[in-house]
């Protein structure tokens, strides 16, 4: 591929990739707005959050068979028309149950583009270069966490909750637009894929039973589910704990998210001089000890907002790296069915999410110490299913 057509494909893939974090971040200033409107509170609200993890969850692994017999191009535009038709939906949810309900169709659409952004990738490049990939995607993606917020504060004061989910319809019918255009890479349909349960059920089963393959996956949700455990409380801590405005809210969870792209970026020129297994252990180990200065100072000592957001910015910084060196391992030894793979992995990242933000968003008790103790043992359980997975076997790196 030019480098002019590597580019656009760093933008499309970034830009569907990018549709479900922008859906999470653009609303989360809303919560308030949403507990007083339909008259409950945002402990309630935040099984929207949850709902959306689930339908991200399930939507993939309904995706990944669709993309491996139709092709890339065809369940994409499918799966976006179903998130723009869902997206009008919240914005006329008569109550919380429907929101939750509208929310999981929307995560159903929206995941299509995290199983096919990987899924074309791994189609045109080999294992380190999917990292560096990967990595050059996140700076996209980036753009969600740091604008959504602060873009959804701003539709929020000027036009309700409401018109984010009208925005959010209109920019998916523009990159619905782009892709039907502009996207001409990745496998075609394969007819010799049989498109039945039981024949999609084994394949599924045979993947799984994969050690690197599972090792790499379950490493990398863990990692994954911190930044979801962060997203889904971070709005009780800094605006009910460290009592900022929904203004300030926006900039600083958009800075903190400045940190998961820094690190993706510094990725990109740490896997020319270091090996990728390695690189992804360190960063993991680094991960556990800012969480451990995390509980101490907040245990002993005084855990400043500023001290805070400096510490949650390499706790995110780690995970711009581990989030794409762990996709490339995971998916290094698969071969075929693909779409299949990807759609696994990314299962297992946004269901452990989903169990996680739950547990994140039923264990806040108006202190910062569950998100801590979550961080911690979470950055953990990654260390160890990583270290496992290295000490399992040594995947080939082209």
């Amino acid at each position: 591929m030019t480098r002019r057509q590597t580019n656009l494909l760093i933008v499309l893939i970034g830009s569907i990739a990018a549709l479900g974090p922008f859906t999470i971040d653009m609303y989360l200033p809303a919560f308030p707005g949403i507990a007083k409107y339909f008259g409950t509170d945002e402990k309630h609200v935040a099984y929207t959050l949850t709902s959306f993890f689930v339908g991200i969850s399930l939507g993939q692994l309904i995706y990944g068979p669709l993309l491996d017999r139709f092709g890339r191009k065809i369940p994409l535009l499918s799966g976006l028309s179903l998130y723009l038709m869902a997206s009008l939906a919240c914005a006329s949810a008569p109550s919380l149950t429907a929101l939750i309900g509208f929310r999981f169709i929307q995560a159903l659409g929206s995941s299509v583009g995290m199983v096919a952004g990987s899924a074309i990738i791994r189609d045109l490049f080999d294992t380190r270069d999917v990292a560096k990939m990967l990595s050059s995607v996140i700076l996209v993606m980036g753009a969600a966490p740091i604008i959504a917020p602060s873009l959804g504060s701003f539709v929020i004061h000027h036009l309700g909750w409401q018109a984010i989910f009208v925005f959010l319809a209109i920019v998916s019918a523009l990159i619905i637009l782009g892709l039907y255009f502009f996207l001409h890479a990745g496998k075609g349909p394969d007819p010799s894929f049989e498109f039945k349960p039981a024949y999609i059920f084994r394949k599924y089963w045979n993947t799984l039973k994969q050690t690197d393959f599972l090792l790499y996956s379950v490493s990398g949700s863990i990692a994954m589910s911190m930044l979801f455990a962060y997203i889904s409380t971070i709005p009780f801590v800094l605006m009910s704990i460290y009592q900022v405005s929904e203004a300030a809210f926006g900039w600083l969870f958009g800075l903190n998210a400045f940190g998961f792209i820094l690190g993706s970026q510094v990725n990109r020129y740490a896997l020319r001089r270091f090996d990728l297994i390695p690189l992804t252990v360190a960063v993991a180990l680094f991960s556990v000890i800012i969480g451990i200065v995390l509980l101490v100072m907040a245990t002993f000592f005084s855990l400043s907002l500023e001290l805070f957001c400096i510490l949650i910015f390499q706790v995110l910084f780690s995970l711009g790296i581990v989030n794409p060196n762990t996709t490339a391992l995971s998916l290094d030894k698969i071969s075929v069915n693909v779409g299949l793979a990807t759609a696994l992995n990314g299962s297992l990242r946004m269901g452990i999410a989903a169990v996680v933000s739950g547990i994140a968003g039923s264990m806040y008790n108006g202190t910062v110490f569950p998100l801590l103790i979550m961080l911690l043992t979470l950055s953990l359980l990654s260390l160890i299913s990583l270290v496992a997975a290295k000490n399992h076997a040594t995947p080939r790196i082209r």
